[in-house]
């Protein structure tokens, strides 16, 4: 059970590949835009950045995956409810069906095995609910959190509310699907661009040396490239926020 969606624990070799990733690039800047590989031991603190934003992508990545899992699941919920089953033994039932299309290890077996066995240990439902809505930070399952305690303290048709927010819910990932879809090249585009300025430096200090010494080993070199460097980063992070659409 993962305590906080928003955190993200890298494992070791996630951790080294994360690292030896980082001390690349900062090898790469010191030299294309200093010819001083030993900068890069300067340039070391960016590591912990470059950490802290993996580590966040890789826990939106998680996010995504469990929000289109939970998906699944809620049709699973609705299925078991509909063939008769109570509320609490419906999870139990759409773990079985879950079971066919996922492994044991996957996000939305371990969140619906954690809610059984809090039924099991006598805590209401809509507070086993609200517990993985709180840790999953995922708007749909917050919804869904809420939705069902209103239905659960009024009496409403759980069936039917439980069939209309997972109908809800799909089309909201459809439409995030066709908007990745429409962006994929775009987004392509755009890490290419961010290649193009170390293609360029590279192709010049490869055939043109000459031409770039006097941006090398002065201080009018290392000031023009430190705002070179500068600008690239903002308009890296600009491109990055431009492509980054949620729905």
């Amino acid at each position: 059970m993962v305590e906080d969606y928003d955190i993200y624990h890298m494992n070791k070799k996630e951790f080294l590949v994360c690292l030896f990733k980082g001390f690349l690039l900062c090898l790469i800047v010191s030299f294309l835009f200093y010819q001083n590989i030993f900068l890069c031991l300067l340039l070391s603190p960016y590591l912990y950045f470059f950490y802290k934003k993996e580590q966040r992508k890789m826990a939106e990545d998680r996010k995504k995956k469990l929000n289109t899992e939970f998906l699944d699941g809620i049709h699973s919920l609705s299925v078991a409810l509909e063939a008769g089953y109570s509320v609490e033994n419906a999870f139990k039932a759409a773990i079985k069906d879950l079971g066919l299309m996922y492994s044991k290890e996957a996000l939305i077996m371990k969140e619906f095995q954690c809610i059984v066995s809090q039924i099991n240990h006598n805590i209401p439902i809509e507070n086993a609910i609200g517990e993985f809505a709180n840790r999953s930070k995922l708007e749909d399952v917050e919804c869904f959190s809420e939705v069902f305690k209103t239905a659960k303290r009024t009496g409403g048709d759980l069936v039917a509310i439980i069939k209309m927010t997972g109908k809800t819910i799909g089309e909201k990932v459809e439409v995030m699907r066709e908007i990745e879809t429409l962006i994929t090249a775009k987004k392509m585009e755009a890490n290419i661009m961010k290649l193009v300025p170390f293609g360029i430096l590279g192709y010049m200090l490869l055939g043109s040396p000459q031409f770039l010494k006097p941006l090398y080993h002065n201080l009018f070199g290392i000031i023009f490239m430190t705002i070179l460097l500068g600008i690239y980063l903002f308009l890296t992070k600009l491109v990055d926020k431009i492509i980054a659409i949620r729905v």
